[in-house]
């Protein structure tokens, strides 16, 4: 196996660990629910073929899933998130030219450049997840201010992730 899917295999490992066994037991007044495992969809080669990606957006929700018991919520949320992604990318980056095994990044992207595209796909996946769950737009502006506040610490989270795992760049 080569290095880049050994890497890809462990990050999954770890963040849906994480997800399951931290992040989904933390109760923070009903508003905050931070979904760290979507750094894994976020952090997936760019050249990675657009089927695949929503296969492995679908592994992941569902992985979530089986151990919340939530019924394919967070596997609908990561498809989207996964059906957006290329384009996001398109959007933000699309005159930058990137190599094969490119991942986004603080090095790829920049961070303002990555912060840019996490927010959207995040806010996107919050977004779809959140109301999905209560199925109903009468409490709008509640489930609106999770999405927000969710996305907002999500971000957080990521961002000091990416701090500390971001290798910093060679000069040349």
């Amino acid at each position: 196996m080569n290095k880049l899917l050994l890497r890809n295999i462990a990050r999954f490992i770890i963040l849906v660990l994480i997800q399951v066994l931290v992040f989904n037991n933390m109760n923070l007044g009903g508003y905050l629910h931070p979904y760290v495992y979507v750094l894994f969809l976020l952090l997936l080669p760019l050249n990675t073929n657009k089927v695949l990606l929503l296969i492995i957006g679908f592994a992941t929700g569902i992985s979530i899933d089986y151990f919340a018991g939530t019924l394919g919520l967070n596997a609908s949320a990561s498809v989207f998130l996964m059906y957006l992604r290329p384009g996001t990318i398109r959007l933000f980056f699309g005159n930058q030219e990137f190599m094969a095994k490119d991942e986004p990044g603080f090095s790829t992207f920049g961070i303002v450049g990555f912060l840019k595209y996490a927010v959207v796909l995040v806010f996107a996946h919050q977004l779809v997840l959140f109301y999905l769950e209560v199925f109903s737009f009468n409490e709008f502006l509640f489930t609106l201010s999770k999405v927000v506040l969710s996305t907002g610490l999500t971000i957080f989270i990521i961002l000091i992730t990416m701090f500390l795992i971001s290798k910093p760049k060679k000069k040349r």
